[in-house]
């Protein structure tokens, strides 16, 4: 499983967010949550949904831990902050150079393509993990639960030095 390479400018994005871990995963929450209320956002510039995940500290996938805590967001990217629905919050994505993954599967097959991309690609790619926020863009292919469904997986990297 190759990536490819994307710079990308700051993203304005507007939805909701819960901490969770792996462990303590609430990701249906997060995202029944905002589902209901989606069509309240009216300046959105795509259909496309996004899962973000915001870390505290630069992640050390060599010593995994299921419970730590990290932010996750359920939103869609706008044209800017001045229509918010109340309830929802603003969050600017910063942008850079990410490896972006096609994947296509279900939940239970994804941890396994993020242990390939973390345990495999990334440390012989000549790229390093980059502390900006993980996401994926859930487009129109993605069906939730669907073995055909697919996403893509958009890994924040920087050139090693």
């Amino acid at each position: 499983m190759e990536p490819r390479f994307e710079t990308i400018v700051p993203k304005k994005l507007v939805g909701k967010r819960l901490r969770m871990s792996v462990q303590e995963n609430r990701s249906f929450e997060l995202w029944h949550s905002f589902m209901t209320r989606r069509k309240e956002i009216t300046n959105s510039v795509t259909t496309d949904l996004i899962s973000m995940q915001v870390y505290d500290h630069l992640s050390d996938f060599d010593h995994y831990n299921p419970d730590l805590e990290f932010e996750k967001w359920a939103a869609t990217e706008v044209a800017g902050f001045d229509s918010v629905p109340q309830g929802m919050e603003c969050y600017t994505l910063e942008g850079g150079l990410y490896a972006v993954f096609n994947y296509r599967g279900t939940p239970e097959t994804f941890p396994a393509m993020l242990q390939h991309i973390f345990g495999t690609w990334l440390p012989g790619s000549g790229y390093a993990l980059d502390h900006r926020e993980h996401f994926e863009i859930l487009g129109d292919k993605y069906k939730r639960d669907d073995p055909a469904s697919e996403e893509e997986v958009w890994i924040p990297v920087r050139k090693k030095t």
